[in-house]
């Protein structure tokens, strides 16, 4: 009830046409199901009648016929139009839905994600989004459709002969209770289908990105073998559902062929005693409306298990809508006009899990241009602290502020619209080079886009590229290395007018010599007059940090330059030595 209710919801903007449609339905069921009436009138008054009057039974033969046709016609014609619109309403619906999950998506907090496979989510932004497409066009707007034809098919049949009317009600109940029952078969099935379904697309989204991995250690014997177990999981649960849902329609025509016998057997018996209820013509009728009377009952079936299909993946759907966004923007944020790079730690404890402290009681302090380096082995808490500052984790515990300002007070889209990033990997997407450094900022001009290339030592390489700055990349720059990746990264970086800078992990690991010494140069140029923090796990970039935090297990344990960390014979030092860092 509550899944319908929120699928209303979706269909309120669009009441207008909805009722325009509604319309139609009625007139499309007035219309066709007039036609055994036709029928009735020309098998009694023009085929068995006892008038003798030839030319008058040809006279109201043709016209009858006339009026078959004519209202056959505009019958379908209006059905044609009925279908169109829905199909079109159906359509906006989803339109609408799609879009608010994917804006949803796209607002989800870190966290989210680091619990979430990207195959999972593929699966509720596609296949779970077109299930529910096609119910919502074929399904819910067709069930009402064929439920406005049910209804009046059994009101025709009442209004012409209760006897038989009755006849055929009989099979109803037996129907009903069928296909509740298998309806919440076909419910269990499809939950496992969808379940099943997102666990195998996770498996393959992990292992295709991590393939040459795979290959390289020998497992694609061990990796063949997992997907066989998950794949027969989930052929087993199509099983069922094929299984519960062929069931369908030949009970419908068990049903149809049983109205029929009983219709004929009944009218049959009143047409010989004389009845004057029953008629030949009226047996005739019936038997039309039997046929219409279990098509759309057949449908609704089929629609039935349709909702039971799209019914797993509304949940799915609509609990993805659901999920409680943890970084949530206070009801008048802050939006500084520039920030001046004030950053300041309070007494900061966080945890991806309760209780399992990734930052412990931090405190420091980075002022307004300053260079600060965070090092520590893998696990310290280096990186978290960067996700910290962008908001894409919030803190249990203390204060993390920018000039003086609580970061929560931030509209956090704004804020981070002010940071810029530099990663180990960087990122290309598919599409131009002009579009991957411009990442579709209208307000970034082509000289913009250049000059912030020449500036970090990209224009050479771009220049020299086939089509230069319009060159397609395909995803994640096949064909470039990965130090021309990274250099096209901070030319992205740099065009985007960064008012804090972050560089994290080793932007420089992996790299010939000759694209490292770019690269260096380029983080210097990106740094210049800016608030920087960078975290590397080689101690050679961030010996002339103007200052240096040592992290330990989420522990501040020491702090100061490099010439001061190393004179004083403890950790640091011992992180140097075992990095083979040279300090003349």
């Amino acid at each position: 009830m509550k899944i319908s209710k929120r699928l209303l919801s979706y269909c309120l903007p669009y009441a207008g046409i909805l009722s325009f449609a509604f319309i139609l339905i009625v007139l499309t069921t007035v219309a066709i199901n007039f036609l055994p009436v036709i029928i009735q009138k020309i098998t009694d008054q023009c085929l068995i009648t006892q008038n003798p009057n030839i030319d008058k039974r040809l006279n109201l033969l043709v016209k009858l016929s006339i009026l078959y046709i004519s209202i056959a016609g505009l019958g379908h014609l209006i059905k044609y139009l009925q279908g169109l619109l829905t199909a079109y309403i159906g359509q906006k619906i989803i339109f609408d839905l799609r879009l608010k999950v994917f804006k949803k998506v796209l607002n989800l907090h870190q966290g989210f994600f680091d619990r979430t496979p990207v195959g999972t989510l593929m699966t509720r932004v596609t296949s779970d989004i077109e299930r529910l497409q096609n119910f919502v066009t074929d399904g819910a707007l067709g069930t009402i459709a064929d439920l406005v034809m049910l209804i009046g098919i059994m009101s025709y049949m009442i209004y012409i002969s209760p006897q038989l009317a009755i006849t055929i009600f009989i099979c109803l109940p037996i129907l009903f209770i069928f296909m509740v029952f298998v309806n919440k078969r076909l419910l269990n099935a499809n939950r496992n289908i969808r379940d099943r379904q997102a666990n195998l697309n996770a498996f393959l989204q992990e292992n295709l990105s991590g393939m040459s991995t795979v290959q390289s250690f020998n497992k694609e014997d061990l990796i063949k073998k997992d997907f066989e177990k998950r794949h027969l999981k989930l052929r087993s649960a199509y099983y069922d559902e094929v299984r519960w849902f062929s069931l369908y329609f030949p009970t419908v025509e068990a049903g149809q062929a049983i109205s029929t016998a009983l219709t004929l057997f009944i009218g049959g018996i009143m047409i010989i005693n004389g009845s004057s209820a029953v008629t030949l013509g009226t047996l005739v009728a019936f038997f039309a409306w039997i046929r219409e009377f279990f098509r759309p009952l057949g449908s609704l079936s089929e629609k039935a298990g349709s909702f039971q299909v799209a019914i797993a993946s509304i949940e799915r759907v609509f609990n993805l809508l659901d999920y409680e966004e943890k970084i949530k923007n206070i009801q008048n944020p802050i939006i500084p006009s520039k920030l001046k790079g004030h950053i300041k730690f309070q007494n900061v404890w966080f945890a991806y899990d309760e209780d399992n402290w990734v930052i412990k009681n931090l405190s420091f302090e980075v002022k307004p241009g300053e260079s600060l380096a965070i090092v520590g082995a893998t696990g310290a808490g280096k990186s978290t602290i960067i996700n910290l500052i962008g908001r894409f984790y919030d803190i249990q515990k203390g204060n993390i502020e920018i000039d003086g300002i609580n970061i929560k007070n931030f509209e956090k889209n704004d804020l981070r619209k002010r940071l810029g990033y530099v990663f180990q990997d960087p990122f290309i997407f598919s599409g131009t080079v002009f579009s991957n450094i411009s990442l579709n900022n209208k307000d970034l001009t082509k000289s913009d886009i250049e000059n912030a290339a020449k500036i970090v030592n990209a224009h050479p390489f771009i220049t020299k590229m086939k089509n230069g700055y319009a060159t397609n990349l395909s995803e994640r720059g096949e064909g470039l290395s990965l130090g021309q990746k990274q250099l096209l990264v901070m030319t992205r970086t740099l065009a985007q007018s960064p008012e804090l800078l972050f560089v994290l992990d080793e932007a420089t690991a992996s790299v010939d010599t000759v694209s490292e010494k770019l690269i260096q140069n380029a983080l210097k140029k990106l740094m210049e007059n800016k608030t920087s923090i960078v975290i590397a796990h080689r101690l050679s970039t961030i010996r002339n940090a103007n200052r240096i935090l040592v992290m330990r297990n989420g522990e501040l344990i020491d702090q100061g330059s490099h010439n001061e960390l190393v004179g004083r014979d403890g950790y640091y030092k011992n992180l140097c030595e075992i990095m083979e860092i040279n300090f003349n």
